[in-house]
């Protein structure tokens, strides 16, 4: 049940704020909205306030704006989307976008104000041990700091870490202190981790905990949003130019992961929407026909000649833009098949 709560809200989140966008964008710059959606299928909510239906739908994943003349078939008049100059259209095509960078800045804001920043202490004291590991075999526990090892003194986390890190499959004397006690030994051998080619003994350090105030976190939410974004960019254009394998989920991965990271707590799953948000704002902006970015390529093309791609080149284009997602949608459905192992 909390997989699905999770989903719903996250998807929700996301596509509402997404819709948000187009809903506010097009209303400022006069186009009529007949009607803005929260979720698919019947209405279970109806009420229309001035000329905009507003409704909440039973499939409660995603929602809709219906703004007039986005389908060429529909009766035109001087607020039907066609009828504005291009830069209007374009503002509101790129505003869904905006506002799910828009949104993680908000979702970071309340983590950071509510929970403040953990980081990794210095400080040569365990915070955690993995079961079954070398140091909970040796019987290290959590706030014990580590003193020396093999007689060498330690002074901070990383000294620890390296020394074990070089020391894979060799026996080490580890001096700690616990509580009053002082000059405690444990012997352990690092064990041999293949992929990150290093010793481990199964421990990380303590976490301390940072508590910014108000404008320090909206400051910091926007930094964290920009450096995923940055990251991310780059993450796509590699698995474009196949520097990287294409890793991707789809929607049974992304519920999957909700679920369990809803597990954790309140605090991560908002950091997990904030991801998906602007993973979801990159992916929209990407020029492929029928997403938002390859909307904005066609009212480029629009303003270059100076008059609308026709009605058969737009359905065209569209098909192919429906057939790249379609695969995409198969191959990341699949991934997450197989990695569910559900076959």
């Amino acid at each position: 049940m909390s997989t699905v709560i999770a989903t719903i809200f996250v998807f929700g989140l996301l596509i509402l704020f997404h819709e948000l966008g187009h809903f506010i964008t097009a209303k400022s710059v006069g186009m009529r909205v007949d009607e803005f959606a929260i979720g698919f299928g019947p209405k279970l909510i109806s009420k229309k306030i001035g000329e905009t239906i507003y409704s909440i739908r039973i499939i409660p994943l995603g929602g809709f704006n219906k703004i007039a003349g986005m389908d060429p078939e529909e009766q035109q008049d001087e607020r039907s989307f066609s009828a504005k100059p291009i830069w209007a259209r374009m503002l509101v095509i790129v505003a869904g976008s905006v506002m799910n960078f828009v949104l993680p800045v908000l979702l970071l804001f309340i983590v950071f104000v509510s929970a403040g920043i953990d980081s990794p202490s210095n400080q040569p004291i365990i915070g955690k041990i993995f079961p079954d590991k070398p140091a909970a075999v040796a019987g290290l526990l959590p706030g014990d700091r580590i003193t020396a090892v093999n007689g060498t003194a330690v002074d901070s986390w990383r000294d620890f870490v390296s020394v074990i890190q070089a020391n894979a499959g060799t026996k080490l004397t580890i001096t700690f202190s616990r509580a009053l006690e002082t000059n405690r030994t444990a012997v352990l051998t690092p064990e041999y981790d293949e992929k990150g080619k290093r010793g481990v003994i199964g421990v990380i350090p303590q976490i301390d905990n940072y508590q910014p105030g108000i404008i320090e976190s909206a400051g910091l939410a926007a930094k964290q949003t920009v450096t995923v974004a940055q990251a991310m960019l780059i993450g796509i254009g590699e698995m474009i130019t196949g520097k990287t394998a294409a890793d991707v989920a789809g929607p049974i991965g992304v519920a999957q992961m909700a679920g369990e990271v809803a597990q954790m707590g309140i605090i991560p799953l908002l950091q997990f929407a904030a991801f998906l948000s602007i993973n979801l704002g990159l992916i929209n902006l990407l020029p492929v026909p029928v997403l938002d970015g390859g909307h904005v390529v066609t009212l480029a093309v629009e303003g270059i000649r100076g008059k609308p791609l026709s009605d058969s080149q737009m359905q065209f284009i569209q098909m192919i833009g429906l057939a790249l997602l379609l695969l995409l949608f198969v191959v990341a459905t699949f991934k997450d098949i197989v990695r569910l192992n559900l076959f």
